[in-house]
């Protein structure tokens, strides 16, 4: 191993130390599964915003989004990462502050056990359906973070992927099962300022060595497609093709996830103070749109720095998802930064990958330990065995998830895609109708949940498959989401209005979010 690559490693080791010391220090503050699961509702508006947005973006960011606009032109990220943007500042606006009052006012601190209390479902069926859904798509959502860290290593340092996913998988259980929700929260504060600097870093650097901005445009706005918003470019094949205006929809579907994301969601919940929302919104948006931004721009210098010869020639935006990890390399190797710089920008990966991992294990098991066995299933514990049934929920997830990950070819993007888009439509609309609508009642809670999911499934590998050329090719969101929001609404009207009870503590809520 070259001294390049051990100075990268040591920077690398010393930010994974720290976060397991963060677990251990914040593991003391957990003195029941409220601490373990939402903090106490303790977090402070600027790590409510970042630890947020961290856990959103994940590897998605680094390692996704630029490979996806280096390899297919700017269509496809553009859009995404518009309906993004634009999904991150509605669900800051319209869903953080009734959510955290209204999970507050019935004392839920997980999402299904906030849609079992305001539908008054005590038989929890509710909290059955929403603790499996999150269960199976938050399990392949965690498995394409450890893929993440798999590949980040297996590119730098030559090792094995299997052995770099597998102890990245361990560091990420450890600090998660000892410090909770809390060490989650601000170790993802943490990585977002980590994640920040890596993408400025390298952007930076990358566009100094290919001579300033002016050739990394001229290097791709020959290629008809690349940087057009309505057409779409294969780096590889050379091939263009249109990006009309039901693509910009279906791809723009992406923000409506925002509503149904439980790891997000629980941010809203853990605030500590209510009215600094609105500063948790700003910081939030402005730090999503640029480091979004910035992605974008990455997957073009990369595109130059390919050309060039200065990074691989890579076969599909799959495997061009290590693009900054290589463009990192590259630049310590040659001097541009220091080494310890470098493991600090690869850090950052790290940083985006963990980030949201840990939000998802938390996530999966509370549905496990919390909704599933103590709630629906009536098992009573004491606050010191739950505790530990929630750390013993967060190891096996993580392995089940390691499984997942052993294939090194699969892409990030496309996995968090499909996850991202259940969670989207299976708790999406939900989300807003039992905001913001009075009449919804349990029957159509669960017709919209179910609906949602079996939407999702069979339009990913039915629809899309079988009618491939056609309109109806479109993200699996979109159809779900609108799908799920019917369900809701005709199987709320047809059957039995919710108890008196349950629309005055509606009316309750709604009076306290405008105060």
């Amino acid at each position: 191993m070259s001294t390049t690559n051990i100075v990268i490693m040591v920077a690398i080791v010393i930010y994974l130390a720290a976060m397991v010391i963060i677990g251990a220090v914040l593991s003391k503050r957990n003195k029941n599964t409220d601490d373990f699961y939402l903090g106490g509702r303790k977090l402070g508006p600027l790590v409510t915003a970042m630890s947020a947005e961290a856990s959103d973006m994940s590897s998605w960011l680094l390692m996704g989004l630029p490979a996806v606009a280096m390899m297919t032109g700017i269509p496809e990220a553009f859009w995404t990462a518009l309906g993004l943007a634009i999904g991150t500042y509605v669900n800051w606006l319209i869903v953080a502050k009734r959510l955290r009052v209204y999970t507050s006012k019935v004392e839920a601190v997980t999402l299904p056990d906030f849609f079992a209390k305001r539908f008054g479902d005590k038989k929890h069926i509710i909290t059955l359906i929403a603790a499996l859904f999150i269960v199976i798509f938050f399990v392949p959502y965690t498995a394409s973070g450890f893929a993440a860290c798999g590949k980040l290593f297996s590119s730098l340092f030559g090792i094995s992927y299997t052995k770099a996913m597998i102890v990245s998988a361990i560091v990420i259980v450890v600090y998660c099962t000892l410090g909770g929700f809390l060490a989650a929260s601000t170790t993802d504060f943490i990585q977002s300022i980590i994640m920040t600097l890596a993408l400025l870093v390298v952007l930076g650097v990358g566009e100094g060595v290919v001579n300033g901005f002016g050739n990394v445009f001229d290097n791709v706005k020959n290629f008809d497609g690349y940087l057009n918003v309505f057409k779409g470019y294969n780096v590889n094949t050379g091939a263009i093709g249109s990006y009309g205006a039901l693509p910009v929809v279906s791809t723009m579907a992406w923000g409506l996830g925002y509503f149904g994301m439980p790891h997000i969601l629980l941010r809203f919940m853990a605030i500590e103070d209510r009215d600094k929302l609105k500063l948790s919104r700003r910081v939030a948006s402005i730090w999503v749109v640029i480091s979004m931004g910035i992605a974008l721009v990455i997957g073009f210098v990369g595109y130059s720095l390919m050309q060039s010869g200065i990074i691989p020639t890579y076969a599909d935006a799959s495997s061009a998802e290590t693009i900054i990890v290589d463009i990192a390399k590259w630049i310590a190797d040659h001097g541009f930064i220091p080494a310890f710089v470098g493991g600090v920008i690869l850090a950052g990966i790290l940083a985006s990958t963990m980030s949201t991992a840990d939000s998802q294990l938390l996530a999966a098991a509370s549905s496990i330990s919390q909704n599933l066995v103590q709630e629906t299933f009536g098992v009573k514990l004491s606050e010191k065995k739950s505790l530990w049934l929630a750390r013993i929920s967060v190891i096996v997830i993580s392995v089940v998830a390691v499984f997942l990950a052993l294939d090194p070819s699969s892409s990030v993007f496309r996995i968090v895609s499909f996850a991202w888009a259940g969670f989207g439509a299976v708790f999406g609309p939900l989300v807003l109708f039992a905001l913001f609508w009075k009449r919804t009642n349990k029957w159509g809670a669960i017709a919209g949940m179910l609906s949602g999911g079996v939407t999702i499934f069979v339009w990913k590998f039915v629809i899309r498959d079988v009618f491939a050329d056609t309109i109806l090719n479109i993200y699996e969101l979109l159809p779900a989401f609108i799908v799920a929001s019917i369900f809701i609404v005709v199987f709320s009207l047809i059957t039995k209005a919710p108890d008196e009870e349950i629309g005055k503590t509606f009316d309750q809520v709604k009076k306290l979010t405008k105060s």
